[in-house]
């Protein structure tokens, strides 16, 4: 099977379908040793047409030409179904008695009507004429299954009665859509088995990818037409006309489309399955897209494709034509005209292809200004296709029409009957268009030729003179902009705006030397794929950019010749770019040469001595503006790494829930502040989310921030309630002396419970929308913030439904000196509400940009601090959950493994099973010895296995070294060996204690030395039980 499979991979994409088709069903017969084999596919009218077929005879496929899709036969169900179909055939052939049409045994005169009742006296049921032969059983593959289940039989055809024991079928698709169907005869071995349905959905998927990747279907080796050669070549050739009713499938040709298709007309029948039977099978696919396009467009149904002629040979047709609708725009009728295209061009064509692919526009019009001809360049600049040009007057195109005075100059050169030539604006203004007009016996011929550039560069000249005024006003504009200037970005947007306009430049880059090597600090009018190729670039001899900073001179570079001039490995950098000249300017100040500034123009440019002047002049003004402003960038860059440093990297993805957080610093100079946010996961499918706000800015509020987040995830470790874990953060705070306060909002969600439990201390409570859209903010205590605060701390618990959203924030996002907290809040839960109705809080990230975008919006500085953390919570659901009571005696641990192993099998997981049942057994036998009840096992089927054992005891378990002599003492090592973590909470009735295991294969599984065991039990030495005799269950006495 591997063989064949690995056969067909070897085939190198680009085979015709029927190759592809013919290679998938050889391969398949030879794998199951079938009969024969077919594949249709979809066409028109809900109809499955028959392109390929193998050893089956005519007899038993022409019936199977065209099959109806929506029917009951083999190919329809596969497709329907959208997986495999096994449809068993009768065992034994109908007598001739019973038989119908068709099958052996079935007498000339017989009708199918009369054998019926010859076989209903027996109880057996047989076909008439048309009718199906009942079949005992039919399978069909579920989704997502290799092999098919059983369901009720499908009745097939019985113009014959089919040979073998079943017919196999399975989809193809193309994307998510079903495009037709394989099927197979099969022979003595009956159904296939799983392995052959896995081969059987393997070809067809290599089937499906080589379909992908099969090539157009070429017309004759001919020249298109143009539209003027198609009206002479349709005077020479028979033209068919046709009509389909869309709706009925009902279709119309007249004498000669018959001819033109091959078709008799006692053969002819009056349905589009007349037309999908003559059509080559390469074909077929793309002639149905173009159709179904032209209607979905409502436009022009154009193809050319190979039709069967009456000799059995394949000739090439082409056809043209449209659709007509109603009144609610559904498609009714299509009709259209079809012609032999096998025919070969004249000479004339050479000459209409050297026109149609000239640079200039061409176009040729009769004496009553009607298009005749257009090429590609009139197409591209009318906006039109040929075939749409042709026949319209010219006058009527819009692009005709929005230039001013043409009809009138092309009137009244055509009435002087001499050639013309003058300028018009087209394409909305943007280009410029020499038009000449040349008259002619038959009409008149137009010649559009673009001289935008030569009139750009005419045109620029001219502004150059007039510029040259301007350029000191600029030098004022800019010398202001440079000392607003707080950022090297800001540097370079102002020599963009101020510098290239009244030069001309088309191109700005600025480099700094750092490590002598030129780095980019930002650039206008270059692609990134180039300025990735200039950054980061070595010294280089002859390098115009590292010439300039050796001499602390400008270069002026006029044309790519001069460039290559300078340094011949260059020539090759010119070709990436449009640019043609350059200005090479160095950047120095304090003493040093530290960068350089590159004007760059988009045609050659000789500067004048005043301009160079000028730009030296401008050249130190950026460097003085620019060194200043990079010392800002180095300490604002160490601001913000300081920043990401103290907030989490990531967070996590966590069953219980998924989270996406945004930190928004105040206002420029401040990027460091003391807001944070956190996601803590915990024991028990728990979660903990944390957002706080230590008051004030700058790095000591960052650096309490960062101890405050250290003490909540310690704290948040040991599994203390919310309430608790406050209680012990404001004695922290209190420590950090007087003038610190930090507002904070703790929030313990259980998925288990679907229960959030918060505590908060001076902070906005946190807002929880619902599946069904509403916005509540949580009714919470308003208790002062850390450090002025006097315990206790309320906890109020929500219920949570499934899939809610939590959003935890600091006052920063909802409050301003232009907005009281009450209105942010408010505006925040009106954009909560729209986002839910529009769907775009599914993506946590997209949510998170809208509530910032739409509190605080980019235009107004912020004076605080935001941090904003979005969690979608999810329950743990009841069927991943099992809790069990047990009693507080030794029939614990018995009763324990019995329900760990029962409970892993529903599951599942029973390669789980043996470690699992260790864990239980030594967590409940640690219990009955040294703790209390009442005493209850739970498992929890997450991201992992977790097993957990409630007791009454508030005592905690600690691990401690056994020495060789003892006999117990070593239980915690063994849960340490056999988990992939464990740890101990505290209940409101006493403790938990818990382990987790990975779920899946040994990936997350420790990996227990030896020796670790041996430390463990030193004493093993003779000793012969197995685990299942460790694990057999004890009575219960």
């Amino acid at each position: 099977m591997n063989a064949r499979l690995a056969l067909l991979r070897t085939v190198a994409p680009g085979v015709t379908e029927s190759d592809i088709f013919r290679l998938a069903l050889q391969q398949a017969l030879g794998e199951l040793g079938a009969l024969g084999g077919t594949i249709h596919l979809r066409g028109p009218m809900s109809m499955l047409r028959l392109v390929s077929s193998a050893g089956l005879p005519p007899a038993l496929t022409r019936a199977w030409e065209i099959v109806d899709q929506e029917g009951p036969l083999a190919p329809a169900r596969a497709l329907q179904q959208g997986s495999g179909v096994w449809v068993a055939l009768p065992g034994t052939p109908p007598d001739a008695e019973a038989a119908g049409p068709g099958s052996p045994g079935a007498g000339p005169d017989e009708s199918g009507a009369e054998a019926a009742e010859a076989g209903a006296g027996s109880g057996e049921v047989h076909p008439g004429p048309g009718e199906a032969v009942p079949e005992p059983a039919e399978t069909v593959a579920g989704p997502g299954e290799i092999f098919p289940e059983p369901v009720e039989a499908v009745p097939e055809p019985a113009e014959l009665v089919w040979p073998g024991t079943g017919l196999a079928a399975l989809p193809l698709f193309s994307g998510d859509r079903g495009i037709g169907a394989l099927t197979l005869l099969t022979g003595d071995g009956g159904e296939p088995t799983p392995e052959q349905w896995a081969f059987l959905r393997a070809v067809v998927t290599w089937a499906e990818e080589r379909m992908v990747q099969a090539p157009p279907t070429s017309g004759p080796s001919h020249a298109e037409l143009d539209r003027e050669h198609l009206r002479e070549a349709l005077k020479e050739v028979s033209v068919g006309s046709w009509d389909w009713d869309i709706r009925t499938g009902e279709l119309i040709w007249d004498k000669e489309a018959l001819e033109l298709y091959g078709t008799q007309p006692a053969d002819f029948t009056g349905r589009i399955e007349n037309w999908m039977r003559i059509v080559h099978p390469d074909d077929l696919a793309p002639t149905l897209a173009a159709a179904e396009r032209a209607i979905r467009d409502h436009g022009v149904f154009e193809a050319e494709y190979r039709v069967r002629k009456r000799d059995g040979s394949w000739g090439w047709t082409q056809t043209r034509g449209g659709a007509t609708y109603d009144e609610s725009g559904e498609p009714v009728r299509m009709g259209g005209l079809g012609w032999n295209s096998d025919e070969s061009r004249s000479a004339r064509d050479a000459l209409s292809r050297a026109l149609r692919h000239m640079s200039d526009g061409f176009l040729a019009v009769d004496d009553g200004w009607r298009i005749t001809f257009a090429n590609l360049e009139a197409e591209r600049t009318l906006g039109f296709s040929e075939q749409e040009l042709f026949g319209r007057l010219l006058w009527d195109l819009p692009a005709a029409r929005q230039v001013p005075g043409l009809e009138d100059q092309c009137r009244k050169a055509a009435a002087e009957e001499k050639s013309a030539s003058f300028d018009v604006h087209m394409l909305g203004g943007e280009r410029r268009y020499q038009v000449r007009l040349v008259p002619g016996p038959d009409g008149r011929t137009l010649y559009f030729t673009d001289v935008t550039e030569r009139r750009r560069r005419e045109e620029e000249r001219l502004a150059d003179e007039l510029a040259a005024s301007a350029r000191s006003a600029r030098i004022t504009e800019l010398t202001a902009a440079l000392a607003k200037a707080t950022t090297s970005r800001d540097v370079v947007n102002a020599v963009a705006r101020r510098v290239l306009p009244p030069f001309a430049a088309a191109g700005l880059l600025v480099q700094a030397v750092e490590d002598d090597r030129l780095h980019n600090v930002g650039a206008v009018g270059y692609s990134t794929d180039f300025l990735d190729l200039l950054d980061n670039r070595p010294r280089a001899p002859g390098d115009p950019s590292w010439d300039a900073i050796a001499t602390g001179r400008p270069l002026f570079l006029a044309s790519v010749e001069e460039l290559t001039a300078h340094e011949p490995t260059l020539a090759h950098r010119a070709e990436l770019t449009d640019k043609q000249a350059w200005a090479f300017l160095p950047l120095a100040a304090s003493g040093h040469t530290f960068g350089v500034c590159v004007l760059s123009f988009d045609r050659p440019r000789r500067l004048t001595d005043e301009e160079r002047t000028l730009l030296a002049t401008i050249s130190a003004l950026v460097a003085q503006a620019l060194e200043r402003a990079r010392l800002y960038d180095a300490e604002h860059t160490r601001s913000r790494e300081l920043q990401r440093s103290l907030l989490p990297q990531d967070l996590p993805s966590l069953p219980a829930c998924t989270a996406a957080a945004r930190y928004l610093p105040a206002g420029q100079g401040m990027d460091v502040g003391g807001d944070w946010y956190d996601v803590i996961p915990l024991s028990g499918g728990q979660v903990a989310l944390v957002v706080g706000d230590v008051m004030g800015h700058g790095l000591p509020e960052a650096a309490t921030m960062g101890r405050l987040r250290t003490a909540v995830h310690t704290l948040a470790d040991l599994e203390l309630p919310p309430d608790e874990i406050m209680i012990r953060l404001n004695d922290i705070v209190g420590t950090m002396g007087e003038g610190s306060y930090v507002t904070c909002l703790y929030a313990l969600y259980d998925s288990t419970t679907q229960i959030c439990s918060i505590a908060r201390a001076g902070h906005p409570p946190p807002a929880l929308v619902h599946p069904d859209g509403t916005v509540h903010f949580a009714d919470l205590a308003t208790d002062p913030p850390l450090g002025a605060a006097e315990p206790p701390f309320e906890t109020v618990e929500l219920p949570v439904p499934e899939g809610s959203l939590l959003v935890l924030y600091t006052d920063g996002l909802v409050e301003s000196a232009k907005r009281e907290i009450d209105e942010g809040m408010a505006e925040l839960a009106e954009l909560l509400r729209t986002a839910h109705a529009n769907g775009t809080d599914t993506d946590l990230d997209r949510l998170c940009d809208i509530l910032t975008a739409g509190l605080l919006p980019a235009e107004h500085q912020a004076a605080d601090d935001a941090a904003l953390l979005v969690a979608r919570l999810h329950a743990l659901t009841g069927d991943r959950m099992a809790s069990w009571p047990l009693p507080e005696d030794p029939r614990a641990a018995g009763q324990a493994r019995r329900h760990v192993r029962e409970q892993l099998t529903s599951w599942g997981l029973d390669s789980l099973t043996p470690t699992t049942e260790l864990l239980a057994s030594e967590l409940v036998g640690n219990v009955v010895r040294h703790a209390k009840g009442p005493l209850r096992l739970r498992l929890l089927r997450s991201a992992g296995l977790i097993c957990e054992v409630f007791d009454g005891s508030l005592t905690m378990p600690r691990i401690r070294r056994a020495t060789d002599t003892d006999e117990g003492g070593r239980g915690l090592q063994l849960i340490t060996a056999l988990s992939y973590r464990w740890g101990t909470r505290y209940t409101p009735t006493g403790k938990c204690i818990w382990t987790e295991q990975p779920l899946h294969g040994p990936d997350g599984q420790k990996d227990v030395p030896p020796e670790a065991l041996d430390r463990m039990f030193p004493s093993t030495e003779g000793f012969d039980a197995d685990l299942d005799t460790l694990l057999v269950e004890e009575p219960d006495a």
